[in-house]
């Protein structure tokens, strides 16, 4: 099974239906919830999206679906040596240092992302969910023959 980082961005495609991009979200939560794959994220995803989501709709509306969000996905710790990683790293969005830091002290290996430049540093694959998916379901069918 393959445990992957979503961001925030991946999410909210899918959560607000924003197009081009709802269609591989919606793909990728499929996989998830068919337990194909296993999804974490940090507490700054959910935080973040509240703050988006309550924009866009309301407070009620937004922890609705954070609620129904968290039955999908797993929530690692994000911790004073994550904090310190991040302020030494070289990552120019400190965000996303905190989400690939986060990803790295958790063992997981892939972060999907629809800003993929912003992880040029990485050791660790990042990948659009599109990308993600394609990789994936060419994987599947190796398999199957």
């Amino acid at each position: 099974m393959i445990n992957i980082f979503i961001d925030s961005d991946i999410i909210l495609d899918l959560l607000a239906k924003r197009e081009p991009y709802y269609i591989h979200s919606a793909k990728l939560f499929t996989l998830i919830d068919q337990q194909k794959v296993i999804a974490f994220t940090s507490p700054i995803v959910f935080a973040n999206l509240h703050y988006l989501l309550k924009k866009i709709t309301s407070n009620k509306s937004a922890l609705k679906s954070l609620r129904k969000l968290k039955t999908f996905i797993n929530v690692l710790p994000t911790d004073e040596r994550v904090i310190e990683q991040s302020l030494n790293s070289d990552f120019s969005d400190f965000e996303d240092a905190i989400q690939y830091f986060t990803s790295v002290n958790n063992g997981i290996n892939i972060i999907i992302t629809r800003n993929v430049k912003d992880y040029n540093k990485s050791k660790i694959s990042i990948s659009t969910a599109e990308e993600f998916i394609k990789t994936w379901e060419t994987e599947q069918n190796k398999n199957a023959t």
